[in-house]
């Protein structure tokens, strides 16, 4: 498992913490050390519960995209504008050579 770390200098120390969990986090003397206390931390905090990803479904428009990407009858209806557009391009390019 990977994990963001921010580490920097405080105090004459080296603090690490969690990216998005600003509580996670370990102080060492050393960079090495505060890497090494926040990943105990962690394996800690995991051990005590389950890890998973939780994806957050889309509101409004945004929860329409992709929605229809594979649906036959869309497919039929965008070839069908395609053409209607085509023929409209064209029509046009013929009206624009009489003028």
């Amino acid at each position: 498992m990977n994990s963001s770390v921010m580490v920097h200098a405080a105090h004459g120390q080296f603090e690490a913490t969690l990216v998005g969990a600003p509580e996670v986090r370990a102080t060492a003397p050393t960079r090495a050390e505060a890497l090494a206390a926040l990943e105990t931390a962690l394996e800690k905090r995991v051990e005590q519960g389950e890890l998973v990803t939780l994806e957050i479904g889309r509101k409004g428009l945004a929860g329409l995209f992709g929605k229809y990407r594979d649906d036959p009858t869309l497919q039929d209806i965008c070839d069908e504008a395609y053409k209607e557009r085509d023929a409209d391009v064209q029509e046009g390019r013929r009206s624009t050579r009489t003028s």
